[in-house]
């Protein structure tokens, strides 16, 4: 009778366990097949063209002014205006501008990458091109924008819940084995459950970190307005009615004044005054640290687009801050190549354990399926072999 709680406990676990990976399944297959590409994005883009390398020029040369690299991109494209401009930390002689039919458009409409120590265009490209522009927005929303990303979000809750339970039975179901025990000579179906918790349990701590960094990132859209709402509104505040100025403080001025306040961090990011990442009168240059953990971090700057002074600097609130962190994070984007493969890997084994886990589940009901499909007496005799 003591057992009894155990066992109901046991089997509450265990139809959580079910339940939680079945409906999850197949979207964490395809984000985990998806996923694998996507890890080594940069390299794979390197090699398809769509992040042409850098002419070689004498080490130190030096940058051209950034006004002048914003008016060579903005001349590719006259129809659009200009409103972003990314720093590469990785590419630190390249930029990456960001056009669109409005100030207001997000994602921008299309990109130019440019050299930074000639002005010279290198790739001229839209959002999501290529093979793994594609792979990523399956990944990241299955084209279906914020309703894909929250519904993509779940899926990874429910991983992590599949996870847990799967935790909580791996201790009762192991007591009688060792760690690692592979039983070779039982059926196909003992072999693969004892693969898929031990490729399960090798990978618990892996699957815990990119299930909660992939749901966090499903909520970016909603922290970011959170931010836009709150912090920045409030740092924006004096200026909330005035108009655009109509001629702009220099681009190289407004950074230099950012470098100022914050002398031990690097530009990584700008939104001109009128975009969502700004206000009608501020150019927002977006300050980050110099090393591995600091770099995630963003700090942005507000200069008067009209003066080019600074308004306001504050560090971005806890959770933009954790959304930053996780993301590198989630596609193993923090120790070079090494950490990449080690994610791959992991990446491989997990798919394992979600194919094994839809096989073993097929194979415990086929043989309840047979058994109540067959003749009474053939039932019963099955069921008296059984015992």
């Amino acid at each position: 009778m003591t057992d009894a709680p155990r066992v109901r406990a046991f089997r509450i676990w265990s139809l959580i366990h079910t339940w939680t990976s079945l409906i999850s399944m197949i979207f964490l297959l395809m984000l985990c097949l998806t996923g694998l590409p996507l890890i080594f994005h940069h390299e794979l883009d390197h090699l398809l063209g769509y992040e042409p390398p850098l002419p070689e020029m004498p080490a130190g040369t030096p940058h051209v002014p950034l006004d002048r690299i914003v008016a060579t991109a903005a001349a590719t494209r006259p129809a659009q205006v200009v409103q972003f401009v990314f720093f590469d930390k990785d590419e630190p002689d390249a930029v990456l501008i960001g056009l669109g039919k409005t100030l207001q458009t997000v994602p921008a409409d299309s990109f130019v990458g440019l050299d930074l120590r000639t002005a010279e265009v290198l790739m001229e490209t839209a959002p999501g091109a290529g093979p793994i522009g594609f792979l990523l927005k399956l990944h990241t929303d299955l084209f279906l924008d914020l309703p894909g990303k929250l519904f993509l979000g779940v899926m990874a809750l429910l991983f992590v819940v599949a996870i847990v339970s799967g935790v909580v039975l791996y201790g009762p179901f192991m007591r009688k084995l060792d760690f690692g025990t592979v039983r070779r000579g039982r059926a196909a179906r003992i072999k693969w459950l004892d693969w898929h918790n031990l490729l399960g349990a090798a990978t618990i701590v892996w699957a815990l970190v990119v299930g909660t960094t992939g749901a966090v990132n499903t909520w970016a859209d909603l922290m970011l307005k959170l931010w836009q709402m709150g912090q920045l509104a409030e740092m924006t505040a004096p200026y909330r009615d005035a108009p655009r100025p109509e001629t702009l403080v220099s681009l190289d001025q407004a950074v230099a004044t950012a470098q100022e306040a914050a002398p031990d961090m690097r530009t990584q990011f700008i939104a001109f005054p009128g975009t969502p990442f700004s206000s009608n009168n501020h150019y927002a240059v977006f300050m980050a640290g110099n090393t591995p953990l600091t770099a995630r971090l963003l700090k942005p700057a507000l200069i008067d687009a009209r003066t080019g002074d600074l308004t306001d600097m504050r560090a971005m609130p806890w959770y933009v801050q954790a959304l930053f962190l996780s993301q590198p994070l989630h596609f193993g984007d923090y120790g070079g190549l090494p950490l990449k493969l080690v994610w791959a890997l992991f990446d491989l084994a997990t798919i394992i354990v979600l194919g094994s886990g839809l096989y073993l589940w097929v194979a415990r009901r086929r043989p309840r399926a047979s058994r109540a499909a067959a003749p009474p007496s053939r039932a019963k005799a099955s069921e008296g072999a059984a015992r």
